[in-house]
């Protein structure tokens, strides 16, 4: 099965945890935390990203960025970046798969992303100004 965004809400809207919308392209995901992310298809990937904080927020963008590449290994499957979103930067922690991936692991990527947002935050507030 390949994914689209249509299978995909479709395939998500099941999960009662989840309030699921699609915008444009995208499917926005809030789950019962009411952390939110972005899912969405290019290529050959499903990308599942969350805004973590602004750029602009961080006290020591360099002791940030170290602490992050220090402890990228605590977080599986989820990665650290820097993304630009209507000309405001932010980090954003984002999985990754192939649109040919399994229910399984479309739903392990989402619930990863999730769960290692709410240990990031705590985890970098120290950073937060």
């Amino acid at each position: 099965m390949s994914w689209e965004i249509k299978t995909l809400s479709e395939f998500l809207d099941k999960d009662e945890n989840l309030a699921v919308s699609q915008e444009g392209d995208c499917l926005f995901l809030t789950n019962e935390h009411g952390i939110d992310a972005y899912i969405s298809l290019g290529g050959e990937q499903i990308i599942v990203e969350s805004l973590l904080f602004a750029k602009a927020q961080v006290s020591n963008t360099a002791a940030l960025n170290d602490a992050v590449l220090r402890t990228h290994k605590f977080f599986p499957l989820t990665t650290v970046g820097i993304v630009n979103v209507e000309d405001t930067e932010y980090y954003a922690a984002f999985g990754a798969l192939s649109v040919n991936s399994s229910e399984d692991s479309v739903r392990l990527e989402i619930d990863f992303l999730f769960q290692n947002v709410e240990v990031m935050l705590d985890a970098y507030e120290e950073f937060i100004a």
